[in-house]
């Protein structure tokens, strides 16, 4: 059925130019709609676990991914604000199992390579404006010019147009959390670990990028004040610095090498209820955005773009592919997304008889039963949807 289908995909980010190759090497002819004048991504860093490298891998993209300066993870270490270890967790030990640390524009340029290869084509400036359904689905442009398809696919972030019109019009709710986002030169010396200081309602995270030479770091604050949810907001580095001033020394180290950050308030949308009907369909955060503290919003777009192309090359039409698609994801997504959002608090204990109760069952975890602490999350981690 993908032979005969034209599809256009509205965004050119990761979701997007995945689930362009993916449908592209099944036979379709794929066009994508970006707005910005060219692919790019803003600077910062990501994580690929081994749930999303399963799907670059079957891509044919885990080489040129390697190639791309993505650091392999050996180590995570969960410390305190003050810089004492509390839990180490071995990641060479599950071999099998490989976390990549990745600048974003990179695993963008990847994606887009492989798109291009596949014979997708990839058209930039182009303002979705409205999409409308039933017959012929059609893109409507800021100009005023149209785009059919026989299927338009929203990979446009939380701010979708076609969530909107599948969904109708959604409010999402602040969680009471701003984050921070900077890449500084690596002169710390860390290779392959990623390191998570928590605090009283803040935590810091920071990993190295492009083969060592960069390190990323993502800092969050439980706040009262709405902030934007606009990821090219910008902030004064200053600010972030005074945040996390009483952190112990390694981690105000990093922060003292922030020359400049971007700032943004992390807000809550609901999973979509409707991901598709009739031409139009949902992927990535159009669908199903989750917040940043388990490092899974990139992969879900992965997996998400695998099981769209898997359903639709095997369904007896359009309606039953799309079907298929919803239910294989909404019940993962969901699950995913409860976890990122009930992560937070962990990370950020601020009673102090609390705070030194769970870094002490973390610490004797670590100790009686790391592999039990690598296996909690089997369910996400070790789950290969190529394989489905």
């Amino acid at each position: 059925m993908l032979e005969t289908l034209n599809i256009t995909i509205i965004g050119a980010g990761i979701g997007g130019l995945a689930a362009a190759q993916v449908l592209a090497t099944r036979g379709a002819k794929v066009t994508v709609l970006e707005q910005a004048s060219e692919v790019s991504e803003v600077g910062a860093g990501l994580q690929v676990s081994p749930n999303g490298l399963a799907v670059l891998r079957a891509m044919g993209l885990e080489q040129p991914l390697v190639s791309s300066g993505a650091v392999l993870a050996e180590k995570i270490w969960l410390k305190d604000y003050q810089g004492a270890g509390v839990l180490p967790l071995d990641l060479a030990k599950t071999p099998e199992q490989k976390y990549y640390f990745l600048h974003r524009s990179d695993l963008i340029n990847v994606l887009l390579d492989g798109a291009r290869e596949a014979g997708v084509e990839v058209l930039l400036s182009q303002q979705v404006k409205a999409v409308q359904n039933g017959g012929r689905p059609t893109a409507t442009l800021a100009g005023g010019a149209t785009h059919e398809a026989d299927l338009i696919i929203g990979a446009d972030g939380v701010h979708s147009v076609v969530r909107g019109a599948l969904n109708g019009p959604q409010e999402p709710f602040f969680t009471g959390h701003v984050a921070w986002r900077a890449v500084v030169p690596n002169s710390f010396g860390r290779l392959n670990d990623v390191q998570v200081h928590m605090g009283p309602k803040r935590h810091l995270v920071s990993y190295p990028l492009r083969g060592g030479k960069e390190l990323n770091l993502v800092a969050v604050q439980e706040r009262d004040q709405w902030l934007s949810e606009s990821w090219s907001q910008q902030d004064d580095p200053a600010n972030l610095r005074a945040a996390f001033d009483d952190f112990g020394e390694d981690a105000r180290a990093m922060l003292a090498e922030v020359q400049a950050v971007h700032q943004w308030g992390l807000f809550r949308h609901d999973v979509a209820a409707r991901w598709q009907d009739q031409g139009l369909a949902l992927l990535g955060d159009a669908a199903h955005s989750t917040l940043p503290f388990l490092a899974q919003g990139a992969v879900m777009a992965l997996e998400d773009a695998w099981v769209l192309g898997q359903s639709l090359e095997g369904a007896g039409s359009l309606e039953q592919g799309l079907q298929a698609y919803q239910s294989q994801r909404i019940t993962r997504t969901k699950r995913v997304v409860k976890a990122a959002t009930g992560n937070a608090w962990k990370y950020h204990l601020s009673f102090l008889p609390m705070r030194f109760a769970a870094h002490t069952a973390l610490r004797l975890g670590g100790r009686v039963a790391p592999s039990l602490m690598l296996k909690q999350f089997d369910w996400l981690y070790g789950h290969d949807v190529t394989q489905s």
